[in-house]
């Protein structure tokens, strides 16, 4: 079944090599840009965040078969972990310092209540995803993992190419 995941891991393969290239734009800031400089910080991080559930995500649908005894356990136990982390700090630190009047770009704002509800609901879906296949308190179902990991992937490419426009605006002096 790796056949299914080729789109999605060149997708990722792609966000993850530009995700490097936004990385280096916010870390670099003129003197006009140092009021901005607590959105560069949170940008870096959650930047940092989604290349680790991305690099995560190719390396568990790279495993096959899926064996609750074999390594692969931990390592979908881990990206289980690293996914709901890297959703959660979209929500707590991005999406709410925009929610709470911290940021004040109207590009921001139009851009972040777009998106928003999308995040929601890939938010839903992550969580179905990590109470079915993290390991910390009950037997992996592993029966379709496949299918799971396919749907999973689609939806956060999809994410992903929404938040990269937030990102965007967000280190825009």
């Amino acid at each position: 079944m790796v056949v299914i995941y080729n789109h999605e891991l060149s997708i990722f393969q792609t966000i993850i090599t530009n995700s490097s290239g936004l990385n280096a734009m916010a870390e670099t800031h003129s003197p006009d840009e140092e009021r901005r400089v607590g959105t560069q910080g949170i940008v870096d991080k959650w930047l940092a965040e989604r290349q680790q559930m991305l690099v995560l995500y190719c390396q568990v649908a790279g495993l096959e078969p899926f064996e609750p005894d074999k390594p692969s356990k931990q390592l979908l136990k881990d990206y289980c972990q690293v996914l709901v982390d890297y959703m959660a700090f979209g929500h707590f630190e991005v999406y709410d310092r925009i929610s709470q009047g911290e940021e004040r770009r109207k590009a921001v704002l139009d851009i972040a209540s777009e998106i928003y509800p999308r995040a929601v609901e890939v938010t839903e879906l992550v969580v179905a995803f990590n109470d079915k296949y993290d390991t910390s308190d009950h037997e992996q179902e592993m029966g379709h993992l496949d299918k799971d990991l396919s749907v999973l992937g689609e939806e956060l490419a999809s994410l992903v190419e929404m938040e990269d426009r937030l990102v965007a605006v967000m280190q825009k002096q």
